[in-house]
């Protein structure tokens, strides 16, 4: 219990100067960084050819976010069919299929991460390095982009709302907030992560796989050959990019990802360090830092929550174990380096982030444990993905606002400015497409015979089939492995679930935030609905957990509990 303290106090020690350097990065008026990355950055926009002065709409923001995912999916679509044909490919890598490569692409284009094949076996060195970290870096630098374009535009303290050349709200500018991004924090931070554990022993080279003699010579094995690479660069944009992708199949539970305690302290911090000082960015951006304990204070309750029933669970023996071993934590599919509470609170940061990295298998955790990294993606705002997390519980805080002042007799309005049926069917959307998308596709896939492909029957059968929709459609990317997931039902299904959670979450914040800032402010009153308040706190806390339990209890009921109250008989 230490360790999970101490890594919980590191991360949020680490995330507020680093929410204070993001604060610093988007300010308004010229800072010291812009003569350090200013060059930089001028190089970048000359070589794509964009103005990052010129204002934008929110739908010429949305264009150019859009237009840049279909432009890298497509180079990056090609790239992983036709791999075999490339340089950097020591080991005869052959390409994808064109189903497989179309998956990978959604899902790295979508800052998802999900793996239906293993990266050691199926990727050259060139598609590891130009396609995919390539994606690691950019796609969660669009994620900080469309947050801080929907903070500064809904949420900040201004006299004025600034406007395009042509009349519409203006958003910023796209291209500048997402190479800002990039040069500013993504590499930086990265190279630094990567330093950290190759210093640890996690590989770094181009060289082709190696060749190791077993020293039991009575192993009816004479050689092993263990594949290598740059890994460490991989492994450290995957973590603090809240991406998961790994190098190896099972990830950072394989010691050549994740060899020490110390890279696994290091691992897991680096899973919610974006996140959380994404959180304080907000305070110091928008003027509102009491909107920083608001939105903190309600993340950290749900990570506590949520944390403490995975830990306890795994903590638990494993029912189907009973009377064939001693009685103790529940370590299948767990790394005994690790232990059962660092991996169940790895399980749960990488659940409550957008991130799915593991160090231990979550198909082998207890069923509560279980549930509860489910519960952790239904909610999808738990400090969330870089970005794109603090977007989501956003509209949870309107749709509080919006049922706050309605039990209390008033009209909905956010900072003066009218919640009305526009602003509350954008957040419709963005909200109920996820239990309509998940539950659908899974009820569809356990409907029709051999579609799932799932390694276990019953209850816990179910529950495969849930978590990679709702991995999928969180972009998350983690699994509970044992389906049979590369085939042409999972890889288009899993593809349209990527691409519908990524967008739509980001496009109708964004046109929602474009809307509210148009409007007149109202001056505050005794009347107005106090937004920055323990009491509305508890009204979000209460908002979130009543909206996923509302749409995923039955299925939770039919999966994770059913099959825990079974194994209990």
């Amino acid at each position: 219990m230490n360790e999970v303290l101490l890594i919980y106090a590191v991360a949020l020690l680490l995330a507020w100067p680093l929410g204070r350097y993001l604060a610093a990065i988007y300010s308004p008026t010229p800072t010291a960084l812009d003569r350090v990355f200013g060059p930089i950055e001028w190089v970048i926009h000359r070589a794509i050819g964009v103005q990052p002065l010129a204002p934008m709409s929110w739908k010429d923001y949305g264009k150019a976010l859009l237009k840049l995912h279909v432009i890298l999916g497509l180079i990056v679509l090609v790239i992983l069919m036709q791999q075999g044909r490339l340089p950097l490919n020591p080991d005869g890598i052959a390409g994808m299929s064109w189903d497989l490569a179309l998956h990978t692409t959604a899902s790295f284009i979508t800052n998802t991460n999900q793996q239906h094949y293993s990266g050691q076996a199926q990727l050259s060195y060139f598609a590891h390095l130009v396609a995919i970290v390539s994606l690691q870096v950019i796609t969660p630098a669009a994620g900080i982009a469309a947050l801080v374009a929907i903070l500064r535009t809904a949420f900040a303290r201004r006299e004025e709302t600034a406007t395009t050349s042509d009349g519409p709200v203006s958003v910023g500018n796209f291209y500048a907030d997402l190479v800002r991004a990039i040069v500013r924090l993504m590499l930086p931070l990265a190279f630094i992560t990567a330093l950290l554990l190759a210093w640890q022993g996690v590989p770094n080279t181009l060289e082709g796989a190696q060749t190791a003699t077993p020293l039991d010579p009575s192993a009816a094995l004479a050689e092993q050959r263990i594949p290598v690479g740059p890994v460490a660069p991989m492994v450290a944009i995957k973590q603090v990019g809240t991406n998961g992708g790994g190098w190896y199949g099972p990830n950072s539970s394989v010691p050549l990802e994740n060899p020490t305690p110390v890279s696994n302290f290091v691992e897991t911090v680096a899973i919610v360090l974006i996140p959380m000082a994404l959180v304080f960015m907000a305070g110091y951006l928008t003027g509102r830092r009491r909107l920083t304990l608001l939105v903190m204070g309600v993340m950290l309750t749900l990570s506590a929550m949520l944390t403490g029933v995975a830990i306890w669970s795994e903590n638990q023996p494993n029912d189907t174990f009973a009377g064939l071993a001693a009685e103790g934590p529940n370590l299948e599919g767990k790394e005994v380096r690790f232990g059962a509470a660092a991996t169940a609170l790895w399980g749960s940061f990488t659940t409550q982030t957008s991130n799915g990295s593991v160090n231990g298998m979550h198909d082998s955790f207890n069923p509560l444990g279980g549930a509860s990294l489910l519960m952790d993606m239904f909610i999808n705002a738990t400090f969330g993905g870089v970005g794109v997390g603090l977007i989501n519980f956003l509209l949870f805080l309107l749709l509080a606002v919006f049922l706050g002042s309605l039990m209390v007799g008033r009209s909905p309005e956010v900072y003066g400015r009218a919640l009305e049926a526009k602003e509350i069917k954008l957040i419709s959307i963005a909200l109920l497409i996820q239990p309509l998308l998940i539950l659908g596709l899974t009820a569809t896939a356990v409907a029709i015979p051999g579609l799932a492909q799932n390694s276990n029957p019953g209850f816990h059968g179910l529950s495969q089939v849930l978590y990679e929709y709702t991995s999928a459609f969180a972009n998350n990317g983690s699994g509970f492995e044992g389906l049979g997931d590369d085939t042409p039902w999972w890889n288009l299904s899993c593809a349209v679930a990527l691409i519908l959670g990524r967008f739509i979450p980001i496009l109708a914040p964004l046109a929602l935030a474009a809307h509210l800032a148009g409007k007149r402010v109202a001056p505050t009153t005794s009347g107005s609905l106090a937004v920055e308040t323990p009491t509305f706190a508890v009204l979000t806390l209460g908002v979130i957990l009543m909206f996923a339990l509302l749409s995923f209890f039955p299925v939770l009921a039919l999966g994770p509990v059913a099959e825990s109250l079974s194994l209990a008989g």
